[in-house]
């Protein structure tokens, strides 16, 4: 994964965060609200998300579709993979 890849969005935000990203801009001396949003997401986003996938987890997964496959199905179902994912 390509952490230094960007999107552009058009984001609304509320007049509450408008001032967040403004204050938040201020105190690190970013040039705009999009680094300041970027920085928060820098900040904060790991407790939602890794950045980068873990080798240790990817074989864990594998392993696990694996016996799935193995079993009497023959593939496993979206729901089961996010599942496996710890999405649901």
């Amino acid at each position: 994964m390509n952490a230094n890849k960007t999107v552009t969005l058009n984001l609304r935000v509320s007049d509450y965060g408008n001032r967040v990203l403004g204050v938040v801009k201020e105190k690190f001396g970013l040039k705009d609200k999009s680094e300041a949003l970027g920085k928060m997401l820098d900040m904060y986003g790991d407790e939602y998300v890794d950045k980068e996938v873990r080798e240790d987890v990817i074989k864990e997964m594998m392993a696990e579709v694996e016996k799935m496959e193995l079993s009497s199905r023959k593939a496993i179902s979206l729901k089961e993979l996010d599942k496996l994912c710890g999405l649901k």
